[in-house]
């Protein structure tokens, strides 16, 4: 009665074997959802980089075309010394390096992420060579 104790049997070993092989394939349905979701934040990222690079190279040229006749004949206007093609020489210069700088913003901030899913992408290679290499 008291003494009289119940032991549960042992597992199996397929059983055990079964349910490692169900816990691995959990663990990798976590790890393709994790990567996904990692996937869509960096496309998020690289959209939002791109949409400035393509504005400051947009606002950079239409600047060079609306403003530039304009103000090379103003310049050569108020500066009588000055050629005119020194006037469209100084006002592209200008321009230019106001496009440089908005075009590089846009592409520092593509370097400030990658858009691969690094950490996901390991711990996958890692659970790969782990059931690859077991023994």
């Amino acid at each position: 009665m008291a003494n009289d104790l119940r032991t549960e049997p042992e597992p199996k070993v397929s059983t055990l074997v079964g349910g490692i092989l169900d816990d691995l394939q959990a663990l990798m349905k976590q790890q393709l959802a994790l990567f996904q979701h990692e996937l869509h934040d960096d496309l998020q990222k690289t959209k939002e980089a791109s949409v400035s690079l393509i504005v400051g190279f947009g606002i950079a040229m239409l600047s060079f075309l609306m403003l530039s006749h304009m103000l090379v004949h103003l310049m050569h206007w108020a500066f009588p010394g000055l050629p005119l093609w020194g006037a469209y020489g100084i006002l592209g210069g200008l321009l230019a390096l106001g496009g440089v700088g908005l075009s590089l913003a846009g592409w520092l901030k593509f370097r400030s992420f990658n858009p691969l899913p690094d950490q996901t992408a390991q711990a996958m290679k890692e659970n790969v060579e782990w059931i690859v290499n077991r023994k």
